[in-house]
């Protein structure tokens, strides 16, 4: 009866362990890399390697750090996800996630003088994170818009709305909605109400609830994703929209849906970095974030759990650094580098496997498709 078991349990886990297989190899591929070049540089990568982990993880507070960075990410690469479910390359959560942010702070500092009274935080709080998810849902709506009616390329897209979120947003914190205090000379929105704001959860730390509520919508996407007939729709639009066209799947829609779906994780990345961490706007907070999560997406194979983990893997290397550079005295920008490798690596997958002899046995995902398809 022993052995049934244990094959049965193997059948079960060998899919997860053969989809983690590349991504867990790039990464040690990409630290091994990064091991040389560290040397090259005149750092010793041990001393490297273990200031970053100590800078991570060496402390409470150091723990609370690594999940402030990973909570942006979280959104930002479940959002990319999404779209990539879908067949679609989402490069524009950046200025989504930047819009979202500009959208939760009026929201948060504008509408006490607005309406002449202080919302309690039941409500304030709520509008305020709705609103940065209502501008990421508009601005990822117009180009699957776009891409569902005229075949636009979304890439394309994406790109071109991301000058235009990104510049209307520097206007916007450079003059209408700049902090009108005489001793600030940086472009950023005043403070917003105290019942905008989300509190932290150990008084002293600023792990926020935002952090929580990242680990709740990626569950809530897995299983819209893999347990909903639109989830069904999304993944079979990505897979074939031919097949879910004959299959009777509104293509069109469905595009639409899931590149509205993506904006509205990408607002909220920047809703959250707004009501749960800075309390206000500040023009360049989010530089990186929106393409970071496309490695984080890459990295985590779409899949929502994959993508967290991935996410606590990038912000631990992101707050890890300053230790890093304490240690041995080599530049932070080697953690760019690093990560570009994971990117590289996990992208052009055939070099993994080639390099660790691994089979081919994973479905392949479409990360976009041509002009008009």
């Amino acid at each position: 009866m022993i052995e049934p078991v244990q094959s049965t349990v193997w059948q079960k886990l060998e899919p997860i362990l053969s989809a983690a297989a590349v991504p867990l190899l790039a990464v040690l591929t990409a630290m091994l890399v990064g091991a040389i070049i560290i040397f090259i540089a005149g750092g010793n990568p041990l001393d490297a390697y273990w200031g970053l982990l100590e800078g991570a993880f060496g402390s409470a507070r150091a723990i609370s750090e690594t999940t402030v960075w990973a909570t942006p990410y979280i959104f930002a690469g479940l959002a990319v996800s999404v779209a990539f479910k879908g067949g679609l390359f989402n490069i524009g959560a950046e200025g989504q996630l930047a819009l979202g942010a500009v959208a939760s702070a009026w929201v948060g500092y504008a509408l006490p003088d607005l309406l002449g009274l202080n919302l309690p935080a039941w409500i304030h709080l709520p509008l305020a994170v709705g609103a940065g998810m209502l501008a990421g849902a508009i601005w990822g709506a117009i180009p699957g818009w776009l891409k569902a009616k005229t075949g636009a390329h979304e890439v394309i897209n994406t790109i071109m709305l991301n000058y235009i979120a990104l510049n209307l947003t520097s206007f916007l914190l450079n003059g209408p909605m700049q902090d009108p205090n005489p001793l600030n000379v940086i472009a950023r929105t005043p403070l917003i109400a105290e019942g905008a704001r989300m509190p932290p959860i150990f008084p002293g730390y600023r792990l926020h609830w935002g952090f929580v509520l990242a680990l709740l919508v990626a569950l809530l996407i897995w299983w819209v994703l893999n347990k909903t007939t639109l989830g069904f729709e999304i993944r079979t639009v990505g897979a074939n929209p031919n097949a879910a066209r004959y299959a009777g799947v509104n293509v069109a829609r469905t595009i639409v849906i899931s590149m509205t779906l993506s904006g509205i994780l990408a607002g909220l990345a920047g809703a959250i970095e707004v009501t749960g961490l800075n309390y206000r706007h500040e023009l360049g907070f989010s530089i990186g974030y929106g393409f970071d999560a496309i490695a984080i997406a890459l990295l985590g194979k779409t899949n929502p759990l994959g993508v967290v983990i991935a996410a606590l893997l990038f912000g631990a290397m992101r707050n890890g650094a300053t230790r890093m550079q304490f240690l041995t005295q080599i530049p932070t920008d080697i953690i760019s580098v690093i990560q570009a490798l994971i990117l590289l690596f996990v992208a052009a997958d055939a070099i993994i496997r080639w390099l660790y002899r691994i089979k081919v046995g994973e479905e392949k995902l479409v990360l976009t498709r041509g002009w008009g398809g």
